[in-house]
């Protein structure tokens, strides 16, 4: 009898099933051996192609099916696999397992923009998704968050509105993953709950550099349970180990051109690497107050931030990205989250805009995975026991045995039984819903829409304040109707007088007046991105070669660089590897291939002189004025570099570069040296803190 095989290819009741198809010959979708699969079946050798080449019919119609939905938002992501490891500091809040002590639960993490299409670039001025599923022993928990800790809107009714504002204008589908436009503008100045998150989006938060580089936060107020049943409110954050750090503007446009997977390629080239991005998992954990509010500030609108002044951030694990899909459909693009994947230990709040995501995930999850059994595609498995008693459906892979799939059943001797609290049943816990009448509005609290706006503002240093004026003004000056750019001008009169003011002027409209008092607030340092000092490792610095040196040296720096835990990026002006006594050393990217954009920091290991392809036919870059003994794209890098303060070192000549440039040996974030090893040190301080900040005007 021929040996039964699940659908995965595995022997039935043998070893784990493998990820991919398996087998030494080429077979249709049913295992029939082919012997030929390039010429359809015809009538001969120039006839017509027959109806009956049933292998041509499967072939092209699963082709033709390829494609699934993309997402409504969220379309445009990357993912990766990691591990958490619980610091066992939770236990006091919540009984949740996968928190405790030296347990590592398994990851996939999703980043994305909200937005865009699939097709979209990645460095669009966006809200990015920061979504991760734990495979935990008691089932998997879904924290399913963005990089900005507010939402635009209160309550989930607005939802589609939101999205529909924000999307490409109906009438000419522009701009793609923009919300420099009439539609979504007009929006945000008519439902004014959108201005502290709008403000978020408008600073450099809405620019990361990196998703390695970037904050997660839940969004949401949740309760959680410790093993007493003792309820506690709580806000979740992600904090990354490198520090949160953003592009410039500019940085951004241009990457959008010449690179539009960057956040994409990023990471997976750092995890390739070795690099692995890692973040901390932090709670902000609040009284379980019958009022839902901690200070004034109500934990129930998602609008609202608690300052981390007014309650730090408990760590409770460590996370860590350790391995790239193997197949980015099967994997990143069939993940599905929802909020409502919760474990014993984790419970909802009444948060309205919570309240309508629980409903929203799992019927679009449906919609894009052809039914109900989407948590039967291998990246959705639980890593615990499933005994759901859920039948048949749409892609239905599970084999059903049994008569009975009720309970409670006595012809399968009751089985299987429900779990008590005892053995880690999820329990909601019994909070008391109070009393009132049926009635479609908010509470009071949810009207002030301006104070924390306020109070992000003026968390912000000077340069950072400067990026909030220019983005809120070319977003603005993108807008075609006047009214849409003067209701957005009496907003900002509501956060600030001097923010409203300069944007009006950029804007060529007088500025507003306040129509509420301005809010009394004490500024949050935890807001600003400047300040901190933070790890190198894992930073991307570009070593520009020069042919008539010594390559030892450049392997030297190189060494060291990985040493410290940094990608170093040998530029070089061609792709062969530099000679010299020893090994050779690799050339990563050419004078041709090479942006400023892909570098946090760069290095300069001579001066190179007009390389074969330093014309302007072959390469427009080349075209830009500089000194004739230097390869101009070359000087081009190291202009751009400077004018996006990063830090720039060199020796062996590099301060020539320098001098063309226009750059000092002594400005801010420049080291000269005499050798490779002498500069490596001091751009690794300067690199510490992301740029140099006293190189931008404010």
């Amino acid at each position: 009898m021929p040996e039964k095989y699940e659908p995965e290819h595995a022997p039935a009741g043998g070893a784990p099933a493998p990820e991919a198809p398996s087998g030494a010959y080429l077979t249709n979708a049913q295992g029939t051996r082919l012997y030929e699969s390039d010429h359809s079946l015809k009538a001969g050798p120039r006839g017509p192609v027959l109806l009956q080449d049933h292998h041509l019919r499967e072939k092209i119609t699963h082709f033709d099916h390829e494609r699934i939905p993309e997402r409504v938002v969220h379309a445009r992501g990357a993912g990766a696999h990691g591990v958490f490891r619980g610091y066992g500091a939770a236990g006091e809040v919540c009984k949740a397992a996968f928190l405790g002590r030296d347990v590592e639960t398994p990851v996939f993490v999703r980043f994305s923009t909200v937005l865009g299409s699939r097709g979209s670039a990645d460095t669009v001025r966006d809200t990015r998704g920061f979504a991760v599923k734990f495979y935990t022993g008691e089932g998997t928990f879904d924290l399913v968050g963005n990089n900005i800790p507010v939402f635009f809107i209160q309550d989930a009714l607005k939802f589609p509105d939101v999205v529909h504002a924000a999307k490409p204008q109906p009438d000419r589908e522009i701009p793609q993953a923009q919300s420099a436009h009439d539609t979504f503008w007009d929006f945000v100045s008519l439902h004014t709950e959108a201005t502290h998150h709008t403000l978020w989006n408008m600073s450099d938060r809405g620019i990361p550099r990196s998703y390695r580089m970037m904050e997660g936060f839940g969004v949401h107020t949740f309760r959680l349970v410790n093993g007493a049943g003792e309820t506690a409110l709580a806000k979740f954050h992600w904090k990354p180990e490198l520090g949160v750090h953003s592009l410039t503007w500019e940085e951004a446009q241009m990457i959008g051109g010449m690179d539009p997977d960057f956040h994409r390629r990023d990471l997976f080239d750092a995890i390739e690497s070795g690099a692995f991005p890692a973040w901390e998992l932090g709670i902000q954990v609040f009284p379980d107050t019958p009022g839902q509010t901690f200070e004034g500030i109500d934990l129930l609108d998602p609008t609202k931030i608690v300052p981390e002044e007014r309650s730090p951030v408990q760590p409770v694990g460590r996370l860590v990205l350790n391995a790239n899909p193997k197949n980015f459909f099967a994997e990143t693009e069939q993940v599905a989250f929802h909020p409502g994947h919760l474990v014993p230990g984790v419970d909802i709040t009444d948060d309205p805009l919570l309240a309508g995501r629980l409903f929203s995930y799992l019927d679009t999850q449906i919609s894009r995975l052809g039914g109900p059994n989407f948590a039967q595609i291998p990246v959705n498995r639980p890593h615990a026991p499933v005994n759901d008693m859920l039948r048949d459906g749409m892609h239905q892979s599970a084999v059903h045995t049994g008569v009975a799939p009720y309970r409670p059943n006595s012809l399968e001797g009751g089985c299987p039984f429900t779990a008590g609290a005892d053995s880690a049943a999820y329990v909601e816990a019994p909070v008391r819903v109070p009393a009132a009448d049926k009635s479609r509005e908010a509470a009071a609290s949810f009207r002030d829409h301006f104070s924390q706006a306020r109070l992000f503002w003026l968390s912000m240093s000077p340069p950072e304040r400067e990026h909030i004026i220019a983005a809120y003004t070319f977003e603005l000056g993108k807008c075609d109707e006047q009214a849409v750019k003067e209701g957005m001008v009496g907003v900002l009169a509501n956060i600030d007088p001097g923010l409203c003011a300069q944007v009006a002027a950029g804007l060529g409209l007088p500025a507003a007046e306040p129509t509420v008092p301005l809010a009394d607030v004490t500024p949050s340092p935890a807001l600003s991105q400047v300040g901190g000092v933070w790890p190198v490792a894992g930073r991307v610095i570009g070593i520009v070669a020069d042919p008539a040196g010594d390559p030892g040296e450049v392997r030297t720096v190189r060494r060291a660089a990985l040493a410290q835990g940094m990608l170093p990026l040998v530029i070089a002006p061609t792709g062969a590897a530099l000679d010299g006594d020893g090994e050779p050393v690799p050339v990563q990217r050419t004078f041709a291939t090479a942006r400023s954009v892909e570098y946090d920091a760069v290095v300069l290991a001579g001066a190179p002189r007009p390389a074969a392809d330093a014309g302007g036919a072959r390469d427009a870059k080349a075209g830009a004025p500089g000194a004739p003994e230097l390869d101009p794209r070359v000087l081009l890098l190291v202009t751009e570099a400077y004018r996006h303060g990063k830090a720039i070192a060199g020796w062996n000549g590099g301060e020539r570069v320098l001098a063309a440039a226009g750059i000092a040996a002594d400005a801010p974030g420049v080291i000269v040296g005499g050798s490779g090893e002498s500069v490596l040190d001091g751009l690794a301080h300067a690199l510490g803190g992301h740029r140099v900040w006293e190189r931008f005007p404010a």
